[in-house]
């Protein structure tokens, strides 16, 4: 393939990992904070109401490869929960479309979360079904032999299916625990060639996630809001530590930390039950390689049923 050498770079570090076939690692997020119903079916329902979030997240942003196609990673990631009184617990929803290069994943998760009051803390068990439209567009990749009946033409695609489970332990305006895989099954897809390992593969990922948030002695409007997130394929692993300062739960400023990849810089901002984020990671991975554009947007129309049972003013659980 005549590939520059950063997207040689880009592809293995994206898919080195991946040996048992075409299996694109998870998505990461700066606003990591913001995707516990992404990661995890066992938020759903830990709200106040109806929360929508969304993140649009374009990672190396304007890299392109020596044909002058678009590769970078793009990441759309919308989630949506609820409380469901009658159920006991609640139910939530994600939708993501991911690309790097000539890969796209589609994916749908649709969870339940069983709640359980523990000790003036919230209990959520979870189980999500999760469903995955995994495309290669092998027409884009150039061999330097043309003909050769070993390698793909055209694009090919499959639908995974597999699941979700998780559990969110939470102590409202005080911190979170949240352990979670998904993909469980790692399920195969169709064989692509004669090749056993040439096929569509399931992406098993385990996190882990928590937060606290600190108060500030005498001064009551500022907050200080860290939280960690790890995910791990068991092959490869990654952090992201982050920590951001709110004020009177309006504004907010801060760092997040992803361990030898990059810094990111967060601001944002509430309006009623409106909230805006924005993200730019400055890369330390070297290579040339440019930095990230993220926006985080959320929504929550509030239950009043529930308010009398909980009350969350962190802007974490918008």
């Amino acid at each position: 393939m005549q590939l520059n050498i950063r997207f040689l770079f880009i592809f293995f570090y994206v898919f080195g990992t991946q040996v048992a076939g075409f299996a694109q690692q998870a998505p990461v997020f700066t606003h990591h904070s913001y995707t516990n119903m992404f990661v995890n079916p066992g938020y759903a329902g830990m709200g106040e109401g109806i929360c929508l979030n969304g993140i649009i997240r374009q990672q190396w942003a304007g890299f392109k490869d020596a044909d002058g196609n678009q590769v970078a990673p793009e990441t759309f990631l919308i989630t949506g929960d609820a409380p469901v009184k009658f159920l006991r617990g609640g139910l939530g929803a994600s939708i993501m479309q991911d690309k790097i290069g000539f890969f796209s994943d589609i994916g749908v998760n649709l969870g339940y979360s069983y709640h359980l009051d523990v000790g003036g803390a919230n209990l959520g068990i979870g189980a999500a079904l999760n469903f995955l439209n995994r495309t290669v567009d092998f027409s884009k990749f150039k061999p330097q032999t043309s003909g050769d009946p070993a390698l793909l033409t055209g694009s090919q695609s499959d639908m995974l299916f597999d699941a979700n489970l998780g559990i969110f332990w939470q102590v409202p305006e005080n911190y979170y625990i949240g352990i979670s895989v998904t993909s469980l099954l790692q399920s195969r897809g169709k064989n692509l060639s004669d090749q056993a390992s040439a096929s569509f593969v399931g992406d098993r990922t385990f996190y882990f996630v928590t937060g606290y948030q600190f108060r500030f002695a005498g001064s009551p409007a500022y907050e200080f809001l860290p939280a960690l997130s790890i995910m791990t394929n068991t092959v490869s692993t990654q952090f992201n530590l982050s920590g951001t300062v709110s004020y009177n739960n309006r504004f907010w400023g801060g760092v997040n930390y992803r361990f030898q990849e990059s810094v990111g810089l967060m601001v944002g901002m509430t309006i009623k039950d409106f909230r805006f984020g924005y993200a730019y990671d400055i890369n330390t991975l070297g290579y040339g390689v440019p930095g990230s554009h993220e926006i985080s947007l959320g929504y929550c129309f509030k239950i009043n049923a529930d308010k009398g049972i909980r009350s969350y003013r962190n802007i974490r659980y918008l």
